[in-house]
């Protein structure tokens, strides 16, 4: 069994050492988030600045990346997060993690600030310091063709070099959005890091990881969500289904149903935008959209984009939705919280607060808004600095949308109240990821868990929540995961009296998923049916892994970054939504309910072996093994 190494990197002193991962580590945290979250635990002291040079970024793989396992090449950066305080991680595709781990280390633990622009080479085990004030200035797109092609790359754009707060990290077309990664990159200074070498991944069983991994694949093209959904839309086909059933935000999250929403639907992507679609390293889903904008072949948006930049700022718009997203991943902005805080302006410009130029249904001026937003320039550097921000300096917290800093992403929480429920737990704010998508079961998905009714939701976040932090753990694209809903149910579709039924029945399934989460021993099998990376894990690595310990992996990583976000002074006060979700109806006349948080949160807290404020028990601590 082949330990990890990191390279442990100085930028102050231009320095370096190798930083060898324990076995005890390895078995435990086995690598991304879970095992950032444990070294940053480590390594870091409380209170820090996110942008000052005492400031850590770690930047690392798993076991699986590199190997042949389907949608393998996600690499983690974990910080402190420049919105929240609290804990960050930004999960991206692309080449780099697949490459730095080729050119002989694991990770990166990266402190201190460099005196100059600098750009990081890994090559071949090695470590070595270049200039990079030839790049700086330059975006990501222009940065990565100035740079040996055949490397991986991490480069930031004009907002990283301005602190915008939630500046973006780029890896070819790939983002690491969210939590400010491009504004800790150039606090220290650092423009780009590049990888290039040769090592392949050592596999324990080779043979039988050969089989698995062919019939895995074979599983994913054939279930209906990932081999026909995902490749024909993308996630860009969520944006009927979510104003379907109300849960697309719109106007600011005032409203959940848009009436021109379509124009900026997926459906409306492929039929007049989309050239192909393509996908990362390793992927047999292939969910990104090619499109043409102004005679120019680019990446398509995702459904967070489209809804956040179409509905809720009252724009149907689809080629503005493609300038903005490109722009965007160009200068280095998160395009989530970019979009959430242009419609926070918006709103403060329609109730008479501030005027920054920006009204809802009005997108013609909204690129020079944007580049002036990632170059701070004049009012608009405080837009650069997010929605939470904006609203402690001009009011307007009830309207805010954001969780702890970290705006909201792109589904109503009214109606889809476990999504609520996840948005106010996930500990890097509003992230739908973190916060386990319970919106998939409720709002946006082939199944329909009676969205606007709490039984069991907290039950199943926490599931969820966990099971999503193993396959994040593992180095794997969240999405190879959405195979777990049977390939039957979207036969039937929505609105199969079958399907209903079950929707109705989920509700009431809380106490089981309780029981089975205190006794993740007994699921000691592993399956193609659920989470298959654990079988992948256990073949590429030989330890034992079952679903079982798979699912405690998760909770072990959930439960790391609880305890960062305590450690930094987040409190269960944190763990809410913004008033407008908890205290208003979308409209006068909608049968909707605001999202009971109140009934959910202590359920919640009791499902995980936490205490009535929200903190971990010592003896869920010790059952993790994290004490």
């Amino acid at each position: 069994m082949k330990l990890p190494v990191y390279a442990k990197v100085d930028l102050t002193s231009k320095a370096w050492e190798t930083f060898h991962i324990s076995e005890e580590y390895f078995k435990k945290y086995i690598g991304g988030k879970c095992l950032a979250a444990r070294l940053l635990l480590d390594l870091t002291e409380k209170g820090i600045d996110p942008l000052s040079p005492e400031a850590t970024v770690i930047i690392n793989t798993s076991p699986l990346n590199g190997t042949a396992s389907p949608s393998s090449s996600r690499f983690n950066m974990t910080f402190k997060n420049v919105l929240t305080g609290g804990i960050a991680s930004s999960n991206s595709g692309g080449q780099f993690g697949v490459m730095m781990k080729r050119a002989g280390f694991d990770g990166l633990i990266i402190t201190g600030k460099a005196e100059k622009p600098t750009m990081l080479e890994i090559v071949d085990g090695t470590v070595t310091f270049k200039s990079a004030e030839d790049l700086w200035g330059m975006d990501t797109e222009e940065t990565q063709q100035k740079l040996p092609k055949a490397y991986g790359k991490i480069v930031i754009g004009t907002a990283g070099e301005n602190l915008v707060r939630y500046a973006s990290a780029a890896s070819g077309e790939r983002m690491s959005g969210r939590c400010g990664t491009g504004a800790v990159f150039g606090s220290k200074n650092l423009k780009a890091i590049i990888a290039f070498g040769k090592t392949q991944p050592e596999v324990a069983h080779p043979e039988k990881f050969k089989k698995f991994v062919k019939k895995w694949i074979t599983f994913i093209k054939n279930h209906p969500m990932t081999g026909d959904s995902l490749p024909k839309y993308g996630s860009a086909g969520i944006v009927n289904k979510a104003n379907a059933s109300y849960a697309l935000p719109t106007h600011n999250f005032k409203y959940g149903h848009f009436e021109k929403a379509d124009a900026t639907s997926g459906e409306t992507l492929a039929e007049t935008r989309l050239v192909k679609n393509n996908g990362c390293v390793s992927c047999p889903i292939r969910c990104e959209r090619r499109v043409m904008m102004e005679g120019k072949e680019v990446k398509g948006p995702e459904y967070e984009t489209l809804g956040l930049l179409g509905a809720n700022i009252d724009s149907d718009d689809l080629d503005m939705v493609l300038k903005i997203n490109y722009m965007a991943d160009d200068l280095g902005m998160d395009t989530i919280s970019l979009a959430s805080t242009i419609a926070f302006a918006m709103e403060l410009k329609e109730r008479g607060i501030a005027d920054f130029g920006v009204e809802f249904g009005k997108t013609d001026n909204l690129p020079e808004i944007v580049t002036k937003i990632a170059h701070r320039e004049g009012i608009y550097s405080d837009l650069a600095n997010g929605t939470k921000w904006l609203s402690e300096k001009y009011s307007g917290a009830g309207f805010a949308m954001h969780v702890k800093g970290l705006e909201i992403a792109s589904y109503e929480p009214r109606r889809s109240v476990g999504m609520g429920l996840g948005y106010a737990t996930s500990n890097r704010g509003g992230c739908h990821l973190n916060g386990g998508y319970l919106a998939l079961l409720e709002s946006v998905g082939v199944l329909s868990i009676d969205p606007q009714n709490p039984g069991a939701k907290a039950q199943l976040s926490v599931f969820m929540q966990d099971a999503l932090e193993a396959v994040s753990s593992s180095g794997s694209c969240l999405f190879s995961a959405q195979t777990f809903v049977p390939a039957i149910l979207f036969k039937m579709g929505p609105n199969h009296p079958v399907t209903r039924f079950i929707g109705k029945v989920a509700v009431h399934v809380g106490g089981v998923v309780n029981l089975l989460l205190k006794a993740t021993n007994l699921i000691c099998f592993n399956s193609l049916f659920l989470l298959p990376h654990a079988e992948s894990l256990h073949l590429v690595t030989g330890l034992k892994m079952k679903t079982g310990d798979f699912i405690d992996l998760g909770e072990r990583s959930f439960n790391l970054e609880r305890m960062y976000n305590i450690r930094e002074g987040l409190t269960t006060k944190d763990d809410t939504l913004p008033e407008r979700l908890l205290r208003t109806r979308q409209d006068t006349n909608d049968t909707s309910t605001v999202v009971p948080l109140d009934k959910m949160l202590p359920v919640y807290y009791k499902t995980r072996g936490w205490d009535e404020k929200g903190v971990p028990t010592e003896k869920k601590l010790k059952k993790l093994g994290i004490i």
